[in-house]
C-alpha cells in the first residue's frame, strides 16, 4: 500500500485490478476522495490499497533512461547508473542504502527506495519530473 501523501501526478505504481497488479503512471491523486486516477490499460480511480510501490531495481533504472556507469562497482557492493548529471548509487550487502547525487546535492538514503520516491527525489533535487 502506497500512501496518497507520496504520490505526485506522473509517478510510476503497481495497480491492483481484478486480483492482478498491472504497472501505471498516476495522472491525479484527489486527496479528499481518498482516491488516485491512474492510467494502466485504461484510467480508473484506486483507493490508497489498492496501489503499491515498484521496487527500485536495475530493470526500472534502464526504463527510466538511466545508464550503467562505467566505474560502477565498489567491491562487487555498489553500483551506480546515470542520467545526465543526476546519478543513483545502489548499495546491497549487509548494508543497503541508496545514494542520489545532483551537480552540488547529494541524498544518502537509508535501506532500497521504491520507484516513485525516486521520482520525487529526482523532482525536488533537478526541479523536473522522471518519466
Amino acid at each position: 500500500m502506497i500512501h496518497l501523501h507520496d504520490l505526485k501526478t506522473g509517478d510510476l505504481v503497481l495497480a491492483q485490478f481484478e486480483e492482478q497488479l498491472r504497472e501505471g503512471k498516476v495522472l491525479q491523486v484527489d486527496r479528499e476522495l481518498g482516491q488516485a486516477c491512474v492510467l494502466t490499460d485504461q484510467e480508473n480511480w484506486y483507493e490508497p490499497a489498492e496501489l503499491f510501490p515498484i521496487p527500485l531495481t536495475t530493470e526500472q533504472l534502464v526504463k527510466l533512461k538511466f545508464k550503467k556507469a562505467e566505474e560502477t562497482t565498489i567491491n562487487g557492493a555498489a553500483e551506480t547508473y546515470v542520467r545526465g548529471p543526476f546519478s543513483v548509487t545502489l548499495h546491497n550487502g549487509s548494508d543497503p542504502r541508496t545514494i542520489l547525487h545532483y551537480r552540488d546535492e547529494t541524498r544518502n538514503i537509508a535501506g532500497a527506495i521504491m520507484v516513485h520516491e525516486l521520482q520525487n527525489h529526482y523532482a525536488g533535487m533537478t526541479l523536473f519530473h522522471l518519466e
